[in-house]
């Protein structure tokens, strides 16, 4: 299995010839090493409505009749732009051809700004549990610090993490370094900072504040190896 970084809160796995994309902000988003018109995921995976995470989505799926896995909410939203959905809530999970998707909760808002300036609910906001090849993925979407995070950690230990660091719309390098107690994964990598000045932050920060996991910080293509 290959799991990429690719700026921002972009994950790709390519795990059994499938690819997954995770919230696929590609345009707008000057830390991404990607370009839309050469992706061709299987399956998209989007953790809330915010327009930084749906990003492209649209468009991808679209070109390459990909399979969209979000919130039901969303999923309704995306399945009215002509796009192939399967919804999930918070708890919920299902067995896909590549793996296992559980939903788990995330403290922060989820809706979708259109071009005419208005703001469309899409539901409750989640993290994402992926269970791949017999490893544990856990990406946390946008998301305050949660003392749930203790069981999300001891029902499910995880190989790799995804965490936001940037502050001001989730958790910053303190709260992040907390979560990680909490979920105790092998990996984390620090996602979701310096995209916007909102969210500027040294990432040697949180690495400093870690002592109980290995972390990577990875620039735009880079890799962690499961």
């Amino acid at each position: 299995m290959k799991v990429s970084y690719h700026g921002h809160s972009v994950v790709k796995i390519e795990t059994n010839g499938k690819t997954i994309l995770i919230d696929p902000f590609i345009n707008g988003n000057d830390l991404t090493d990607l370009k839309v018109a050469d992706q061709k995921p299987d399956v998209i995976i989007l953790s809330h409505g915010h327009n930084d995470h749906v990003g492209d989505t649209v468009e991808i799926a679209k070109a390459n009749d990909s399979l969209i896995i979000a919130p039901d909410e969303l999923c309704t939203f995306l399945s009215w732009k002509g796009l192939k959905t399967h919804p999930l809530h918070i708890g919920g999970a299902a067995q896909f051809d590549f793996g296992k998707v559980k939903l788990t909760q995330a403290f922060h808002g989820s809706s979708y700004t259109t071009e005419d300036q208005q703001i469309v609910y899409t539901g409750m906001p989640a993290g994402i549990l992926l269970f791949i090849e017999d490893k544990t993925i856990y990406h946390a979407g946008d998301t305050a610090l949660f003392s749930d995070m203790k069981l999300i950690g001891e029902r499910h230990p995880i190989d790799l993490a995804f965490l936001p660091i940037g502050d001001n719309f989730t958790m910053g390098p303190e709260d992040a370094a907390t979560a990680v107690e909490f979920l105790k994964p092998k990996t984390v990598v620090p996602i979701h900072y310096n995209t916007f000045p909102y969210i500027k932050q040294d990432p040697q920060q949180f690495v400093e504040l870690v002592h109980s996991s290995e972390v990577k910080v990875l620039s735009a293509g880079d890799e962690v190896e499961l």
